[in-house]
């Protein structure tokens, strides 16, 4: 029988699980955290001075296609199987994913989405991140623990990645939706990009939900309810093919996981994202009500 393993899982699921000293083959805690460069905040070095007992360190920029000029693409299956695989995961365990993003989830479903899209669904993220767990008064610790190695198979679900080619035939053929998860400013055009050389604005006919829309003031995920009333109010048929986007593939994955929770999983990213679209698309399909490239 499959085991079914929840998308989310509370604190208090997971201090229960580190007070028996449940971490280890079977369970995997890793801390994902990565920030904008603008932020000025070391990810690496933050997880040194504190993070959850027993968790290890998951870096989006070693996990990824090296020989791409895009930030952290999806690596190769081998590549994401000997990463994984060295810090302990094999396709057995469950993983747990948090970041310590003061929205309470910024980078968690990114990885969350990583393992699903290479075939591991025993993959979960810690409601609220590492700011809920602190603000509940659990433990954080500089103590760390390299993890045993192991092996584990990783299977691309080719189909929950769309390719630019994909998006730019999407224009006209509409097979499925779009769904940017940057800030409304940026997807309109009038906030600017953080990133040198890439101007705001958005994809034609793309639908603006910003990733933090998902969230509570906890950083706890809306209840499901909530977040089926924000895709119908935006105007997303969750019956019908769905793809999200936002800068580089980060924070797409907020809209996979609260589709996924909504019932819908296998929504695709558009890994380029944002930032290969501005680079590539003719002005005529760079919408902004600023001036930038349409100027």
């Amino acid at each position: 029988m499959a085991v079914h393993i929840q998308a989310l899982v509370r604190a208090k699921w997971l201090v229960d699980a580190v007070k028996a000293n449940k971490i280890g083959p079977s369970l995997r805690v890793l801390d994902t955290s990565w920030y904008l460069p603008k932020l000025k905040r070391n990810a690496k070095n933050e997880f040194k001075e504190g993070h959850i007992p027993g968790a290890s360190f998951f870096d989006i920029d070693e996990c990824c296609d090296k020989t791409s000029s895009l930030d952290h693409m999806l690596p190769t299956e081998r590549e994401f199987a000997d990463y994984v695989g060295n810090l302990g995961i094999g396709n057995k365990t469950h993983v747990i994913v948090y970041d310590a993003s003061d929205f309470g989830s910024f980078s968690a479903p990114r990885v969350w989405w990583m393992f699903r899209v290479f075939g591991h669904d025993l993959v979960s993220v810690l409601d609220g991140g590492l700011k809920n767990w602190v603000q509940e008064g659990n433990p954080v610790t500089a103590e760390y623990s390299k993890a045993e190695p192991t092996e584990f198979q990783a299977s691309l679900k080719q189909s929950w990645v769309k390719s630019y080619e994909d998006v730019l035939g999407n224009l006209d053929s509409k097979q499925f939706q779009l769904v940017d998860a940057r800030s409304s400013g940026r997807f309109r055009g009038i906030e600017p990009e953080p990133r040198e050389n890439i101007e705001p604005g958005h994809i034609p006919g793309s639908v603006s939900m910003p990733f933090y829309s998902f969230l509570g003031s906890s950083g706890e995920e809306l209840p499901t309810r909530q977040l089926a009333e924000m895709f119908r109010d935006a105007g997303v048929d969750l019956t019908r093919p769905l793809c999200a986007t936002c800068g580089s593939g980060v924070t797409a994955c907020h809209v996979v996981l609260a589709a996924h929770l909504c019932g819908h999983p296998g929504v695709s990213v558009y890994d380029g994202a944002w930032s290969e679209w501005f680079t590539r698309a003719t002005p005529e399909n760079v919408v902004s009500e600023g001036k930038g490239k349409l100027a």
